[in-house]
């Protein structure tokens, strides 16, 4: 069992190596400002800068979040569309610019081969069962039907939604067919036609440097608590800042690291992650202590960083996550914070918070225009509001797939068959997907969640 455990966790480490490899490998240099067209000017002036910082003339772009999304959802250009969506879809596998350099291919076989050994070992019929022992659910039967049934249910909207779309690309746009890379392109077309609201008009309302203290703000009142920045500290980048939470009688309740802006070698995505957990014993008292990473676009020029309201939810949702873990009062390690709930329940504080990027009240302590200090005015925020759950039944049933897929590669592991990965994937598509992508896509070699993170057979609770 403990050989099995260290080769897991080698080959998952390995995974995840190649995963930003990959994405640190890609780069496309433009010459052209033409190119670019369409592109917020914030995405703009990023690409300039991230050239300016390899030396470069031109303009830059990359696997990072910053960099492409904004490509894939407002670049005019299709084929630069086309040629984005290829490179981050095809990461860590035998296909692709880098077809074959940081192949995930053999990890994945063997991440799934050992997982299911190990739940064996155990007892369990599979890794999925084993997963389960400490969740909420009952049964891989009962996790299988609720997604069963909240597939049936949103897959009608998803359909809807997506014929709107289509509908919209062709009469406005004389698009007759919406190939994968023109989905967020023409998605963010029709939320300006219907709403008439952009991600630029909001972002000057959300500086990072007013957000967090905003949100030091909410959670304050929420808890009792305050936090202070601690200068000194060693860190691993210059951009990380080190801060302790203190109670309302002035006593330490936790500390936390926090990483906010995307650069090179750098793991994509969002997370917490526990550094020490709370201890007390006769001889130990021990903090928690938390990382808090996002990826978000860093300042360009003298500008602060503006951040979009999705990045603000990201925000408050990493931070729920580490209130979750720094905030608890249990005094043994196994069971304080984060360790102290089924794992199918752990996204639940993180989701909580969130709310409060929503409300009026909350949103005032921490949105205010960057330049002028002026509040989000009410037609905005009606806007922001009305907005909120566009396509959200496409996204359901995104994630829908993700889920279906985790679970089902574990529960239906078989040793004479191998992972199956692609081939149940296509089943789940089969079953839940409006959008079908290229068969070239190799959204599994890069699936860090359940391949090298915690979610492994638990992704069914996002």
């Amino acid at each position: 069992f403990r050989e099995i455990s260290q080769e897991l966790s080698s080959l998952t480490s390995k995974y995840s190596e190649n995963v930003l490899d990959a994405t640190d490998a890609w780069s496309r240099r433009i010459d052209d400002a033409a190119a670019l067209s369409g592109l917020p000017q914030s995405a703009i002036d990023l690409a300039r800068q991230s050239a300016e910082q390899r030396g470069e003339t031109g303009w830059l772009l990359t696997l990072d979040y910053p960099s492409f999304y904004p490509v894939l959802t407002y670049a005019d250009d299709a084929a630069l569309r086309h040629e984005v969506y290829q490179a981050y879809q095809t990461r860590a596998s035998e296909q692709g610019p880098h077809a074959g350099k940081f192949d995930n291919s053999d990890n994945m076989e063997q991440i799934l081969r050992l997982r299911h050994e190990q739940a064996q070992l155990l007892g369990f019929a599979n890794y999925a069962e084993r997963s389960l022992a400490r969740k909420m659910a009952r049964s891989t039967d009962d996790v299988m039907q609720f997604l069963h049934d909240l597939a049936a249910r949103s897959k009608p909207q998803a359909e809807h939604e997506l014929a709107e779309l289509r509908a919209f690309a062709a009469e406005q746009h004389g698009v007759d067919e919406l190939l994968p890379w023109d989905i967020a392109y023409y998605s963010e077309k029709l939320r300006q036609h219907r709403y008439n609201i952009t991600q630029e008009e909001v972002k000057p309302y959300f500086p990072e440097t007013r957000v967090v203290p905003g949100m030091f703000d909410v959670v304050g009142r929420l808890y009792g608590v305050s936090f202070h920045e601690v200068d000194g500290v060693d860190t691993w980048h210059p951009d990380v800042r080190f801060y302790e939470i203190r109670d309302h009688d002035g006593s330490l309740r936790g500390q936390f690291y926090f990483d906010l802006y995307a650069r090179k070698n750098k793991r994509g995505g969002a997370w917490m992650d526990d550094c020490q957990s709370r201890m007390q014993t006769r001889s130990v008292d021990q903090i928690p202590v938390a990382y808090m990473t996002c990826n978000f676009t860093p300042p360009v020029g003298d500008k602060p960083a503006l951040l979009t309201h999705d990045e603000v939810e990201t925000l408050f949702h990493e931070f729920g996550h580490g209130l979750h873990h720094m905030l608890t009062k249990v005094d043994y390690v196994a069971i304080s914070g984060i360790n102290g709930v089924a794992w199918d329940a752990v996204e639940l504080p993180s989701q909580f918070m969130e709310n409060y990027c929503w409300e009026r009240e909350a949103l005032d302590l921490f949105a205010a225009h960057y330049e002028t200090g002026e509040r989000i005015p009410e037609d905005l925020y009606g806007r922001m509001l009305a907005a909120k759950n566009f396509q959200s039944g496409m996204m359901m049933v995104r994630q829908l797939e993700f889920s279906l897929f985790d679970f089902r590669i574990h529960r239906e592991y078989d040793p004479e068959k191998g992972g199956r990965v692609y081939e149940i994937l296509e089943q789940v598509r089969d079953e839940v997907a409006v959008i079908r992508p290229p068969e070239w896509n190799r959204f599994a070699h890069a699936f860090t969640h359940v391949f090298a993170g915690g979610y492994a057979a638990g992704y069914y609770s996002y």
